[in-house]
């Protein structure tokens, strides 16, 4: 009996060619919920270091190299990436502005910046969330999203 392979849809990058450069704005937000220990690490500098300072770094970093990360994006170049931190409540919330004059949206970029700058706080208090079994019962990072896309022009 012959195997069928499946049919696979042509993969491509979108052709941006007959697109005009704009303006463009993205800001995405998320939050990383942490234990008081891990709030109180951060307050003190008890940490790996200035988390916040090095998450917003690692958010930079990585909005520069999203066409890296995800296989179809195209490579744009970015104007600004702003990535702001802070405690709110019992975590770290972050929000992130790109901007571009270019043929394509900058939300990936921003949702990237995001996630890694909030992986980047996991990474830098992951010894003082962890519980005696070695687990994150209360470590949750949440609520990535787009809150904000606009073209100007």
């Amino acid at each position: 009996m012959a195997v069928r392979k499946k049919m696979m849809p042509e993969i491509s990058m979108v052709d941006i060619t007959p697109k005009k450069s704009v303006h463009r704005i993205a800001v995405a937000e998320g939050s990383i919920s942490l234990s008081g220990r891990s709030i109180r690490a951060i307050r003190e500098g008890s940490a790996k270091g200035d988390v916040l300072a090095v998450a917003e770094i690692a958010g930079i970093s990585a909005a520069k190299r999203t066409s890296e990360l995800i296989p179809l994006c195209h490579q744009i170049p970015l104007n600004v990436v702003d990535v702001k931190l802070r405690i709110k409540g019992g975590g770290v919330s972050c929000t992130c502005r790109v901007e571009a004059d270019w043929k394509t949206g900058v939300e990936m970029e921003a949702l990237t910046a995001v996630s890694v700058a909030l992986l980047t706080v996991w990474d830098m208090v992951k010894k003082t969330e962890k519980d005696e079994g070695g687990q994150y019962p209360s470590t949750l990072i949440s609520g990535i999203s787009v809150v904000r896309k606009k073209k100007v022009g």
